[in-house]
This record gives C-alpha cells, structure tokens and sequence, in this order.
C-alpha cells in the first residue's frame, strides 16, 4: 500500500481500550469517530460498487437480508484499504482488549441498504456462544463502516444497547426475540448516524435492527468480522488470499488472517445466510 493511499492513524490508543471496552461491555456497540480520511473512504465506497456488481452478476454472490438489503462477502484483495483498516491502532487495540492478543480476523464484507429497504425484525446475528451465557465473555466483533453521511432516511442502524447479554431462550432459532419482547428493545432503542471515517465496534449479540431506507440514495456499510481464538466464526466465511498478496502482507496482518492462502481465488458464494430476515419487514 503507498503511503498516499494510507490513512492517518489515531493517537493515545493506550487510552482507547478502556473506554472502548467499557462501552462494549454495557452497551455492546463503541466507535471511533474521524478515523479514515473522507478520500480514504471513497475508495473504499468505489471497492464496494464494484464488488457488489460483480456479485450480483452470478448465483449466490449476494444474500438478502430483506427487501431491496443485501449482504456480501468479498476477499480482503477486493479492498484496497484492508491493510489500512486492520491496523489501524484503534481497531487493533479494541481487538486485543476485548478479544485478546491471538485474535482473528475471519469475514470482510458489506451490506447495502438501498432505496426501499424495510424495517427489519429486531435479532442479534448468531445464537449466544456458551463462553458469552456462563461467563459473560464477548468473543467477536464486528467493525462497521459506512461509506456516505449517515441521515433519518437513509435508514439507519438502530441498537437496543445493553442486550448482549439476554440470553435469547425462547429467541426463535436463537437470535430473533419474540414479538412481544418488541417494547422493550424499542424503549432502548438508539439510532445511529455514523459519518464518512467513523468506525464502530459492536457484539453481534446486541440486538438491533435496520430501518426503512427511504431517501434515493443506498448506504453501504463495510462489515469487518473479528473472532477471539476458538470462537468458530470463521467456518460461516470463505474469505481467502493468494500466495502474493499473503507475502505482501505486514507480518502483524499475517499473524491474525487464519484464511486459505490459494493460487487463485474463487467467487465467494455467500452462505451466512440469516433466514429471518429474507422475508423483510418486522
């Protein structure tokens, strides 16, 4: 990566952990905001199109995730800013604190919200691992970050903060609560309205929500998928590098990317499928 492509890198990380970790512990989501430079983001945006068209192009290269709302999964050589965005010292000192040194980076992806896109049920993104039920361990992340100014119709991210920790029992297939439980995520309920640089953190445990994208404009969200050691998240992704693109790599990137290093890579056929939310709206 040449340095003009590079993103300027936040100072006082030693700090960032314990608030960023104390945020993620009550209320499941964090952020950074300013991390990226606006040109930094826009050629991420420009990543994201390109990848979208080519997956769209083909059986299984992207998943709905409800009405005009689509997911997918991309190599980390589609995105010319991955080594800029897993360095990035805030990302790495919020993957360390919360997930541990051994940390390990297993999906790299987006979600596209377009004009249409429905209010969708409230639901977390897996079941609760064990780790999380009996000893409230959080072990994945997902950082986020958006490629356009976030406003009210666009459909913002909405998140019931604190409600990593519900347990999810009688959550139907372990990850959409029932309906009556609604009032109280909504009495929670926060939007969030993040602006082109801005990463956040979040448990994919909190439960949350998209909502209706009613502006003409599409509001594509970076999706970058971190595991502590042992968390299994890696078997839902695909992600993969090829031999050149592993030796470019910084060791300090090689050391937490667990993926097939191939000769060639193949089209993801995206498989992290959340059936709940291919019928749409809550």
């Amino acid at each position: 990566m040449n340095a003009e492509a590079r993103s300027p890198q936040s100072s006082g990380t030693d700090e960032v952990p314990v608030d960023a970790l104390g945020d993620l512990y009550r209320d499941g989501i964090t952020a950074c905001r300013g991390a990226f430079a606006v040109d930094w983001v826009q050629r991420v945006a420009e990543d994201i199109d390109v990848a979208f068209r080519e997956a769209r192009s083909r059986p299984d290269g992207a998943v709905g995730r409800g009405p005009e709302r689509w997911y997918v999964e991309i190599h980390p050589e589609q995105l010319r800013g991955f080594v800029d965005l897993v360095t990035h010292p805030w990302v790495v000192a919020v993957c360390r604190a919360v997930l541990g040194p051994d940390y390990e980076i297993v999906e790299l992806g987006f979600d596209i919200p377009f004009p249409g896109a429905a209010l969708q049920p409230w639901h977390r993104d897996f079941p609760m691992p064990a780790e999380t039920r009996q000893q409230r361990r959080l072990t994945s992340l997902a950082f986020n970050l958006t490629t356009v100014d976030t406003v009210e119709e666009m459909g913002p991210f909405e998140i019931a903060p604190g409600t990593q920790w519900d347990e999810g029992d009688d959550f139907d297939h372990a990850m959409f609560p029932p309906r009556d439980r609604y009032p109280r995520y909504e009495a929670r309920a926060v939007r969030r309205y993040p602006r082109r640089g801005d990463i956040s953190a979040r448990s994919a445990l909190t439960v949350h929500r998209g909502t209706p994208n009613v502006s003409t404009l599409a509001r594509p969200v970076l999706v970058l998928g971190v595991d502590a050691p042992g968390a299994g998240n890696a078997a839902h992704h695909d992600m993969a590098v090829t031999h050149d693109y592993w030796e470019d790599l910084p060791a300090s990137v090689r050391a937490h990317l667990t993926c097939p290093v191939v000769r060639t890579l193949t089209p993801i056929r995206q498989k992290h499928t959340i059936e709940g939310l291919v019928m749409g709206a809550a």
